[in-house]
């Protein structure tokens, strides 16, 4: 889960980072795009730009992980987590029933 909270919906992000590819060659620099865009929308020039690097590696523009692939890790992680952690409170249960049959007394 995310620690911040999305203040932008996604249209405006989508929009923001459809502006900055439209409007780059408009500018000096891609920073200049990015910062003219980002007050314009109220976002920091930094934010904008992760934005931007984002949707490059969603469309497959820039190396890295895409966000589904990201999002399908990070679900995969959490269940085999959770199942190592079911496993071992059945190794411990499965010890301890083992050994209370073992402590039973002997009846003939």
């Amino acid at each position: 889960m995310s620690k911040t909270t999305n203040k932008f919906a996604p249209e405006v992000r989508e929009r923001a980072v459809r502006l900055v590819l439209d409007q780059e060659s408009e500018h000096p620099s891609r920073w200049a795009a990015i910062t003219s865009i980002a007050a314009m929308i109220g976002c920091s020039g930094h934010t904008l730009l992760e934005w931007v690097k984002k949707a490059e590696v969603n469309s497959g523009k820039r190396a890295g992980v895409p966000v589904e692939v990201a999002d399908k890790l990070k679900a995969l992680e959490r269940e085999n987590r959770e199942l190592r952690q079911a496993n071992e409170i059945l190794r411990k249960a499965s010890a301890y029933f083992a050994q209370a049959e073992l402590d039973r007394p002997f009846k003939r």
